[in-house]
């Protein structure tokens, strides 16, 4: 961990010769020569950390050096933080002097120069500081001196991982394992079933399967279950067990292949991997084998191929099963073959039960029976440290198994798992394996992951802020620290320290993780020796917890004590501090005391006044958040913040501008003014930042223009809204090409607009050189209706983008025609919205779009006629006449408000016929609404598309009179019904409908026998004016005859699936029919709702009362009952203690009721 502070110190010294502030050099006059000497000694230094920190692994000597190293190097940070906050104070207070100076001499006509009168300040504070260099490096010289008594090794030392671990084998002891069941059958199909495409995991015919997990998670276990199940020892003829470790010795595997395949006592003598890997070949030629390779760590291809080629050689169906803690190496054996995630088995923890079982078989064992009771209670609560690893249930069991009283279990189970001795010793060397694998960057910024308490949710994007903040990044100006920063991340999954990840549906990035307890455990474990860099303190204000924070982590989160008015030095090294919804009203000025911080986010806290000010003295901070917080002015000393990287401004809706000084923030890369309501204006010096990559500022109303120099930036990566400025409305993007993600566009016509300007300025964007654009939103906006559509169509035909494009929403568009380019089957769309364009009287073929998922048409009210030609379906030249076109990848397709709409063409007979022609093949969500002059759907096409469509949402009865029946449907919502009964197939108990919806269905005074549908779960009924009834034929019951005794004894129907019944705004509903006696108390002929757990009547005034015995039927199964806004039916079960309440729940005591 040493590492850590030194890289830090190593770049900040780096960095001082290229600051060109006079006032830096005077700063260190007088020190040159022992920052110098201490660059060199530190730089010799980290050559040998690497063996050093494993070495302290064990040795505790030099565990201790290295803490002592480690600490002095963090003081010396501190100290470079003092002399950056010196330097900006001095040159502060110099621009503020000489401001008043000016006046001064003006009246006195005095030619003293300014600088004398600062001068004695500065000679002060530059003594200070080079006092304490000294001291310091002093201090470092005498630690640095030390290292040659230990003898570390410059070069890289063999890996001592195997022998930790010491090899394993094939052999189990089942009375030993406990759970792992499902685990094992899945591994068991995978090994002997094909398991996927025939091309997955494949080399050559042979298959590479990967457990992967943190070390003691089971891996090696579970492979070993696998081997031996009688399954697998059938399927293949040779069974052969490779031990491998670290470091990947290709000949020794390949001896060891050939030794156990045939059946040698010793393996061959030869090291020349040549002639092991022919005779290897040899050994297994078309046999069908399977080969466990455990615990292999190598990432590199070139050892791995060789051995991957002669494995080739192999019987078809042979299989390769890889045990390791690394996913990029499972990635890697598996080569240019994979593409799923099927054949990488993330092996998870056991129960909490099964790890009791492990735990206690060797925590009890030796103990009686009255010890085992007395001991079992503690025990299952100690078991939920392991928090289902079943080496930590084994380290802790051991340790259990020579503690016989009680008072010695429970102080296991009070103690901090990391603090026992025994767990050092037995379970975190495993863990140190992996960590020892990681470079000295990856090293700090997994230990620093302890700072978050157990079972905390972590946000990478944050997370990776806070390693910026601590100095874990770098400051690599070729390379973006978010960029590297996620790249460390995602090693660090691919290691297995990382569970429970969280991504958004059609993300590629993970958003957030959780650390398993006993990994949080060893990254708090390595930074137990870490904080006596800070001075003893007698304070008895502060809490040790608070101390012990800073000092470990330099890190405190929603601690709002760290600002009481009495701040003491052992407090003041804190560089990441966390004051969210704090509900602080003021910043105490004490704040400034913290001039190491370097994020600091104070959000949620509504602060007023010159607030602000007092945090515009923490010369070092690179982050900050005053995010939600009432500002409505932002202080001119916001400019003296000259190391912020990151500035949260957004959702301050009363904040109406931004200081000049701001420009004077050079490191800037990120701005956020979302929600910023009243802000009318950016800087106009906004030029000057030049490092400037986001932009955020959606919902800012008020803003109408940007500055000229926004087109400057030509860093700018996120520009969430385009506004224009000096006569361009976007024709100012042309040099922005970095712009990435979505980018909204709008553009105003009028019938003034000179039609060459605006279309040469919509060419000037040159969006199609936007390489990283994958949403695009174009609004359209016109002052005075133009009769020409030529302009239109003309300004839409040069706003081309390029061909990454994955989303497209065009809104407000008075074109007759949608351009070219929208349907090039190059193009890469996913998603297309067409809203509000008024002119368009048909539609280009989409059908073309190779992976078009989602297509949404909103208010066109010239569309009359959808035709064929909207399929894009076209013959390709060549043999076999391929079909292309016809929407191959659609998955919804929405139409609504296309009110002059009357006819969609169908496909013709033989387009249906043909299974060459694929049209609509995904396509599972079909919506239509408003569009009242549509009568009928495409009959053919609907039938072509009903083996893949699964929710049909339609407005209108003549649609819905229309439809035929579509028994692979899950879901069905009907809008606006007029008709007086429902189409029968939609009760058909052939249907799969698990979700069914009935809106303003005016015309329907009954309901249809629903309960005859077998999947039903969700049924929605609302604003039904003229329902009044409902009757038992809303069940479906109905009574079959046995064919073999001819009696009455089947019963269907009865919603035998639904899980949720709601009836909403049914105003002159006032009867629901009972069931009757006998079907209520017949439990096994008549099964009525038996799933049933919410049941919502809500806005129902007409219903007097429940059907009493339907409610006894399903009162064991229902949850919850709301009868909010019923007034009549509040007035007969709003009392709980009354006995019509009594009369339903009375078999459910555990029943919930809303009203």
């Amino acid at each position: 961990m040493a590492a850590n502070a030194i890289y830090s110190v190593l770049g900040r010294i780096a960095g001082l010769g290229a600051e060109p502030a006079l006032n830096q050099v005077k700063l260190v006059i007088g020190v040159e020569k022992e920052i110098h000497s201490l660059s060199d000694e530190l730089k010799r230094v980290i050559n040998v950390l690497d063996d050093a920190e494993k070495k302290g692994c064990k040795d505790k000597l030099v565990r201790d050096w290295l803490t002592r190293l480690e600490n002095t190097t963090y003081e010396m940070d501190d100290v470079l933080d003092e002399w950056n906050a010196a330097i900006r104070e001095l040159e502060t207070e110099q621009h503020s002097f000489d401001n008043v100076l000016l006046l001064w001499l003006y009246k006195v006509r005095s030619f003293i120069p300014s600088s004398c009168l600062l001068c004695f300040e500065k000679v002060v504070v530059r003594r200070n500081i080079a006092l304490k260099v000294k001291e310091v490096v002093a201090r470092l010289d005498l630690i640095l001196a030390e290292k040659d008594r230990y003898g570390f090794a410059t070069t890289p030392q063999p890996s001592d991982r195997e022998l930790w671990r010491g090899q394993t084998t094939s052999f189990i002891d089942l009375e030993e394992i406990y759970g792992r069941e499902l685990e094992r059958e899945d591994v068991v199909r995978q090994l002997v079933g094909e398991g996927g495409s025939s091309e997955e995991g494949l080399i050559r015919g042979i298959r590479v399967i990967s457990i992967v997990g943190v070390g003691g998670l089971g891996k090696t276990t579970l492979a070993q279950l696998a081997y031996n199940n009688s399954q697998v020892m059938n399927y293949f003829e040779l069974r052969i067990w490779i031990s491998v470790s670290d470091p990947f010795n290709e000949v020794e595997i390949a001896k060891g292949i050939v030794a156990s395949v045939e059946k040698l006592d010793e393996p061959p003598r030869t090291n020349q991997l040549e002639m092991l890997l022919q005779r290897l070949k040899k050994s297994i030629s078309g046999k069908k084998f399977l080969l466990v390779m455990d615990d292999v760590w190598t990432e590199d291809d070139i050892k791995w191929k060789p051995l991957k080629n002669a494995l080739k050689s192999g019987g078809t169906g042979s299989k390769v099963l890889v045990t390791t803690r690394n996913e990029r190496v499972a990635i890697m054996m598996m080569g240019e073959f994979i593409k799923n995630n099927w054949m990488i088995h993330r092996l998870g923890v056991l129960n909490d039960e099964d790890c009791w079982s492990l735990l206690g078989r060797i925590a009890l064992c030796g103990k009686n029976k009255d010890q085992c009771e007395e001991f079992e209670s503690t025990g299952k609560q100690i078991t939920k440290k392991c928090n289902g690893l079943p080496l930590a249930a084994k380290t802790l069991g051991s340790l259990l198994r020579f503690k016989t009283t009680l008072e010695e279990w429970e102080s296991v189970l009070n103690s901090e798992i990391w603090k026992l001795e025994e767990v050092e010793d037995d379970l975190f060397r495993h863990l140190f394996m992996s960590y020892n694998e990681l470079s000295p960057t990856l090293k700090r910024c997994f230990s620093y992951c302890a700072v978050f308490p157990k079972d905390t949710r972590i946000y990478v994007d944050e997370l990776i802020t806070k390693w910026m903040a601590m100095g874990y990044l770098g400051s690599n100006a070729h390379d973006d620290w978010k960029v590297r920063g996620r790249g460390y991340f995602d090693n660090l999954a691919m290691r297995s320290l990382f569970q429970n990840f969280y991504m958004k549906d059609g993300d590629k990035e993970i958003k957030s993780f959780m650390m398993h307890d006993i990994v949080h455990d060893f990254a708090e474990f390595l930074r137990k020796n870490v904080g006596s860099r800070m001075k003893n303190t007698t304070c008895k204000d502060c809490s040790p917890l608070l101390v012990s924070r800073v000092e470990k982590y330099r890190s405190l989160f929603e601690c709002k004590e760290v600002l009481d008015p009495h701040v003491c030095d052992c407090l003041t090294s804190v560089r990441l501090l966390d004051l969210r919804c704090c509900g602080l009203q003021v910043i105490p000025k004490e704040i400034e005391k913290l001039i190491h911080l370097r994020w600091l986010n104070l959000s949620n806290n509504k602060f007023v006044g010159d607030d602000l000010k007092s945090i515009c003295k923490l010369y070092n901070l690179q982050f900050l958040w005053v995010d939600w917080c009432g500002l409505q002015e932002i202080p001119l000393e916001i400019g003296n913040l000259s190391e912020l990287i990151h500035l949260d401004l957004s959702w301050n809706r009363g904040l109406g501008e931004l200081p000049e000084s701001l420009c004077n923030l050079s490191k800037l890369e990120s701005l956020n003014v979302n929600e910023c309501r009243s802000l009318c204006g950016l800087p106009q010096g906004i030029h000057r930042l030049k490092k400037l990559k986001h932009l955020y500022n959606e919902r800012t109303e008020s803003l109408k223009q940007y500055p000229q120099g926004i087109a400057e930036l030509t860093s700018l990566v996120t520009l969430n809204k385009v506004l224009p400025f000096d006569g361009s409305q976007v024709g100012w993007l042309k040099n922005l090409n970095r712009l990435s993600g979505k980018l909204e566009l709008l553009i105003e016509i009028s019938s003034c607009d000179s039609v060459a300007v605006v279309v040469e300025d919509a060419r000037e964007a040159e969006l199609a050189k936007k390489t990283q654009i994958r949403e695009l939103i174009i609004n359209f906006d016109v002052d005075e209706p133009s009769s020409s559509t030529s302009v239109w169509n003309e300004v839409l035909d040069a706003l081309y983008p390029h061909q990454n494009l994955q989303q497209l929403t065009i809104r407000g568009y008075n074109g007759s025609r949608l351009p070219g380019w929208i349907v090039s089957p190059l193009n890469q769309l996913t998603s297309i919205e067409l809203d509000n364009c008024e002119f368009l009287v048909s539609l280009p073929p989409l059908g073309k779009l190779p992976l078009l998922e989602t297509l949404e048409i909103f208010n066109l009210p010239k569309l009359e006629y959808v035709g064929r030609e909207f399929l894009g379906i076209a013959t390709c030249s060549s043999s076999r006449g391929t079909i292309a076109g016809g929407f191959p990848k659609l998955k919804k397709l929405r139409f609504e408000k296309c009110i002059n709409w009357k006819k969609w063409e169908d496909i013709t007979v033989e387009e249906e016929d043909n299974v060459a022609i694929s049209i609509m093949p995904c396509l599972t969500e079909l919506e239509i609404h408003f569009c009242k002059g549509l009568t009928e759907l495409p009959q053919r096409l609907m039938r072509k598309v009903s083996s893949s469509l699964k929710v049909l949402d339609i407005y209108g009865s003549k649609l819905v009179d229309a439809l035929k029946p579509h028994p692979n449907l899950h879901k069905l919502m009907i809008y606006h019904y007029e008709g007086s009964r429902l189409p029968r197939w939609i009760t058909s108990p052939l249907n799969q409908l698990i979700n069914v919806q009935l809106c303003d269905c005016e015309g329907l005074p009954s309901l249809p026998p629903l309960g005859k549908l077998p999947l039903l779960e969700t049924l929605w009924i609302q604003d039904l004016s003229k329902l009044e009834y409902v009757g038992r034929e809303f069940l479906g019951i109905a009574t079959t005859t046995s064919c073999s005794s001819g009696t009455n004894n089947n019963i269907d129907g009865g919603f035998p699936k639904l899980k949720k019944l709601s009836f909403w705004s049914c105003r002159k509903w006032n009867k629901w029919e009972d069931i009757t006696t006998a079907q209520e108390e017949d439990e096994e002929e008549y099964s009525i709702m038996p799933c049933l757990t919410e049941l919502e009547i809500l806005f129902c005034e007409g219903l007097m009362e429940l059907p009493q015995h339907l409610l006894q039927k399903v009162s064991s199964s229902l949850k919850v009952l709301d009868i909010s806004d019923s007034t009549q039916l509040e007035q007969v079960y709003g009392d709980n203690e009354g006995q019509p309440w009594k009369s339903i729940s009375r078999h459910n005591p555990h029943l919930r009721l809303f009203h």
